[in-house]
C-alpha cells in the first residue's frame, strides 16, 4: 500500500533551511549518513587505521579474503598507493552450486597515502590474518648546521 506521510508545507519561505539543505548536499558528497559517520559507498575502498609511534608510523589495512600475490603495494613520488583485487567466482560455481543469494564484493581496491614524512627506503610490509601492516619509518629532522664567521 501506499506510505503515509503528514501534510507540510515546504513552499514558504520560513519552511526553507538553507543550512539544512547544504548540509544534506555534503552528506550526499560525501558519503556521509546523517549521524556524522562514513556510509559504505562501495567504492572500492578499505578500511585503514594509522598509527604514530614515535619514531615511525604504523598502517594497518583491513584485507580479509585476499591472498598475498593479489595485493599490490607502489611508492610514486610522495604518494604509496596500495591496491588490491579480488576475482569472482561466481560464473564458475553458478553451474554447480546455484547461488541464490551472492553478498560478497569482487573487484578492485585501492588507497592512496601521501608519504612525504616517510622515509620511503625503510617501508616494511607485513600480511597476516587479513591485515596487511606497514611500518613506516619517519624522516630524520636536520637542523640547519650553525657556522661561525670569523671577523678579518
Amino acid at each position: 500500500m501506499f506510505e503515509l506521510k503528514p501534510y507540510t508545507r515546504r513552499n514558504t519561505p520560513a519552511a526553507r533551511d538553507p543550512f539544512r539543505e547544504l548540509e544534506n548536499l555534503e552528506r550526499e558528497f560525501f558519503g556521509m549518513n546523517p549521524y556524522g559517520f562514513m556510509r559504505d559507498t562501495g567504492l572500492g575502498e578499505f578500511r585503514t587505521d594509522l598509527k604514530d609511534t614515535g619514531d615511525a608510523y604504523v598502517l594497518e589495512a583491513d584485507l580479509p579474503g585476499f591472498e598475498k600475490k593479489d595485493i599490490n603495494i607502489e611508492m610514486n613520488g610522495d604518494i604509496l598507493t596500495i591496491t588490491a583485487e579480488r576475482h569472482s567466482e561466481h560464473e564458475e560455481d553458478d553451474k554447480k552450486k546455484n547461488y541464490i543469494r551472492c553478498e560478497r564484493s569482487y573487484g578492485s581496491y585501492e588507497r592512496q597515502f601521501d608519504i612525504s614524512g616517510v622515509e620511503s627506503d625503510g617501508i616494511t610490509a607485513k600480511y597476516e590474518n587479513g591485515v596487511l601492516t606497514l611500518n613506516m619509518p619517519k624522516k630524520t629532522k636536520t637542523l640547519p648546521e650553525t657556522k661561525k664567521l670569523v671577523i678579518e
